[in-house]
């Protein structure tokens, strides 16, 4: 008799951005883990074929794919089968005081973090190829309506926008059955947001221990979030955001 999870991803296909390290990376192999078919895309050939190298199961595909390149993202929809999930995961991080900051580094966050991967699901829907009770799910973070810290106001405002924008989408596309939802995750122990350079090594620790359960989070933690979303068990769930940040948000 077959074991009942109502977190199965099996027999979904997945698309996964920013698939390459981090979040992207272990969201793409504990997808596999539960019986999704992933379609896994980033910049970096070499650390792309690293993440499918890991993936559980045969049916899986690597598409190199910058999401802010137009051209590209037609040819990777072109590509593409219906699917039943998105992740859209792919972003970068810059810290800079607001003094310093510069028009075309705050253009490239916006451009990255939040037009790029709007767009994406904009040529996903024109294209029709999100089946019918499909699931988007964009990382976005607790900078973006949550909590605010120094230097992190170009972050902070490209996620604030996603945070806007996964509301408005769950409204539109509810009609279609497509639940948009969002993770929002803290400080995460990945190549983007883990030691800056910004602070010292002692900072880093101490700013560790801030935190009610005393870590930083893991890539899987914030995978295990979405693949709730993705799944059945969140059917009736659209709209929302999933704050997971070992209470840090409490203080």
């Amino acid at each position: 008799m077959k074991t009942y999870n109502p977190y199965s991803l099996e027999n979904k296909t997945i698309l996964v951005t920013g698939a390459s390290s981090g979040i992207g990376r272990a969201t793409a192999i504990e997808c596999s883990k539960m019986g999704a078919n992933l379609i896994v895309t980033g910049r970096d050939s070499e650390r792309l074929n690293q993440t499918l190298a890991f993936l559980g199961g045969h049916n899986h595909i690597a598409l190199i794919c910058d999401i802010t390149e137009r051209d590209q993202v037609n040819d990777l929809i072109a590509q593409l089968p219906e699917i039943h999930g998105l992740v859209n995961n792919a972003g970068i991080s810059k810290l800079a005081t607001i003094g310093h900051i510069k028009e075309a580094e705050f253009q490239e966050i916006l451009q990255t973090n939040t037009v790029a991967p709007v767009l994406l699901l904009n040529s996903l829907i024109k294209a029709k190829k999100l089946q019918k009770g499909a699931s988007v799910v964009f990382t976005s973070s607790i900078a973006g309506v949550f909590r605010s810290s120094l230097a992190n106001s170009l972050y902070s405002t490209s996620k604030a926008a996603i945070h806007g924008f996964v509301r408005n989408a769950a409204l539109e596309l509810a009609s279609k059955k497509i639940r948009v939802n969002s993770v929002s995750p803290a400080m995460i122990e990945t190549e983007l947001i883990g030691k800056s350079g910004f602070i010292t090594d002692e900072q880093y620790e101490k700013d560790k221990l801030s935190y009610p359960l005393k870590r930083y989070g893991k890539p899987e933690e914030v995978a295990h979030a979405i693949i709730y979303l993705l799944s059945d068990a969140a059917s009736w769930v659209t709209g929302t955001s999933i704050v997971i940040d070992g209470g840090i948000t409490l203080r």
